[in-house]
């Protein structure tokens, strides 16, 4: 790993499960536990493996960390390196975002995902992901008809095209409360699907200055890098909104980073971007469709590209992100960087004040950034005290629970 820059110093401790009233220790031993049930009752695991995810819980509960045991797998050395100073450690006592990360690792050495077997490869969550997106009816609907609203009327007037692209990020912030890890498909989660109530639960809306910024980058080759989060409605927001920057030619070239492998339960991997294409393309909506073809086009001609590292799914933050990934971020005109764990991952999980700048916090990073995130833990960057002493009063629960969301920007 190598360091290239980290937020100004001193730093504050890292979340971790170790606060007994805190989302972490909440997450380490309620939500994990539940996770692995879910797993259970959706999958006909051989009992060998549901042994191993038993075992795992258990072991949540009362033993300390431990290597792993797929030692043929292709992250295995580097996952030698990261648990290396917790060992022997409880997974309360260790940082949140590591004890995640190993977590999720945790289940794909439990069902031999990397192992010679008929279970290799294979996705866990699957059956999880397909329901949530099957339950997006609507907002796919609803996303296909904006689009084709937005794309045959960008030749307007700016005006226009500023409030469409406001209007297309609200939404995909908003796709983030889609989020499998926090509430199965069958559970009542968070959805704010009118305006207002989507205006009122935005802390931060920097939209505005994403469009500004994007207009300087007019007529000439430009690059956006898109860290996915999500698979479900997020992903087809996500898709939505590389389509209209690419179509409108507000931007040449747009790459998706997405998971190596099974993560975060919902989080979307190459085959699950092809996977909603190819459901996008059968669906009954005409503009669904449309959308659809334009995005197998952008990838036929080389303008959407699909990639994957197992950076994605390490505990590194990214001031500790690995050189090829730096350089290929230098190279691009912003970064988007989808919802909470992503979010996490910028500002080192660790116990900010929430009044901090976010500029202060993300100026390592290398390029113009945007983060589009709804609050699920106890980490928020950029708000007034004001802010904070009405949410506090108004909705004590506000920073786990999903109903406040934020669009930050960042330009060094």
């Amino acid at each position: 790993m190598e360091i290239y820059d980290s937020p100004k110093k001193p730093l504050p401790e890292p979340l971790s499960g170790a606060a007994i009233n805190s989302f972490a220790h909440f997450t380490i031993t309620e939500r994990f536990p539940k996770i692995v049930r879910e797993l259970l009752a959706d999958n006909e695991f051989p009992s060998q493996v549901r042994q191993n995810l038993e075992n795992l819980v258990q072991e949540i509960l009362s033993s300390p960390l431990r290597p792993l045991n797929d030692l043929s797998a292709p992250d295995v050395q580097d996952w030698q390196i990261y648990i290396t100073p917790y060992l022997g450690k409880n997974w309360l006592q260790v940082p949140w975002f590591f004890v995640e990360m190993f977590f999720y690792r945790r289940i794909l050495e439990a069902i031999g995902y990397y192992q010679a077997g008929f279970l290799k490869g294979y996705d866990p969550f699957l059956k999880q992901k397909q329901r949530v997106l099957e339950s997006a009816s609507v907002s796919i609907r609803d996303l296909g008809e904006v689009l084709e609203e937005y794309l045959d009327n960008q030749h307007l007037f700016t005006g226009k095209q500023r409030a469409d692209l406001q209007q297309l990020l609200t939404l995909n912030m908003w796709g983030n409360q889609a989020d499998l890890s926090m509430w199965s498909a069958s559970e009542v989660r968070p959805d704010h699907q009118s305006s207002a109530d989507q205006q009122s639960h935005l802390l931060i809306d920097q939209a505005e200055a994403v469009f500004n910024y994007l207009t300087t980058l007019k007529n000439k080759p430009s690059t956006v890098d898109f860290i996915l989060d999500n698979y479900g409605p997020e992903l087809v927001h996500d898709i939505g909104l590389a389509d209209y920057l690419l179509s409108t030619n507000m931007i040449s070239k747009i790459r998706f980073h997405a998971k190596p492998s099974p993560h975060y339960v919902s989080d979307a991997m190459i085959k699950d971007i092809h996977a909603t294409i190819d459901y996008l393309a059968k669906r009954q909506e005409d503009s669904v469709r449309r959308l659809a073809q334009r995005i197998v086009d952008h990838i036929d001609k080389g303008r959407l590209e699909l990639k994957d590292d197992f950076f994605w799914t390490s505990p590194l933050y990214f001031w500790d992100m690995p050189k090829h990934i730096h350089q290929e971020l230098v190279e691009s005109d912003l970064v988007i960087s989808k919802g909470d764990a992503n979010y996490r991952r910028l500002a080192g999980d660790l116990n900010w004040p929430p009044t901090t700048p976010f500029a202060d916090v993300v100026r390592y990073f290398p390029t113009p950034l945007l983060a589009l995130r709804v609050l699920k833990a106890e980490l928020a960057l950029g708000l007034t005290p004001e802010q904070v002493l009405n949410l506090e009063s108004q909705d004590p629960k506000w920073l786990v629970n999903g109903n406040w969301g934020v669009i930050q920007f960042f330009c060094p």
